[in-house]
């Protein structure tokens, strides 16, 4: 049984890249962690720090990204805050640069919006709600 822990990274196209690096650092949180200029061979990329050990990679490309949402009408992806209230101050600082974003749901684990970046992608922004602890089993 292999040893996974977690997602490494996932990867982003774009056809601006500053313009995504930028929505993603100032708006959403995360940390440039580095950048390759393009080669002859290779596009350009920026890799984000989104916390953990977890990067988003994002590749510059001639090709539009889809933007459709997933077979559950949700993003297919998505960042994780620390809490509720961290998440109500994305949203409004999504709100106040003008972007694309949903109400704020509660599921029964966690509460999530899906925002939409630059590019028009779903991105869904969620939180988990504290667990609530199991009363104690009766006996009888």
């Amino acid at each position: 049984m292999p040893d996974l822990h977690g997602i490494n990274h996932l990867t982003l196209s774009t056809t601006d890249l500053d313009r995504l690096v930028t929505y993603y650092t100032e708006l959403l949180g995360a940390r440039l962690a580095f950048g390759r200029a393009a080669t002859a061979s290779d596009p350009r990329i920026a890799v984000l720090d989104v916390g953990g050990d977890d990067h988003l990679m994002i590749v510059e490309t001639a090709t539009a990204p889809t933007t459709d949402l997933d077979p559950l009408s949700r993003a297919g992806w998505g960042l994780r805050v620390g809490t509720y209230a961290r998440l109500c101050e994305i949203r409004e600082q999504i709100l106040g640069a003008g972007c694309p974003v949903g109400e704020i749901e509660t599921l029964p684990t966690q509460w999530t919006m899906t925002a939409r970046d630059p590019d028009g992608r779903p991105v869904d922004v969620r939180a988990h709600r504290p667990r609530i602890a199991s009363p104690p089993p009766t006996t009888g």
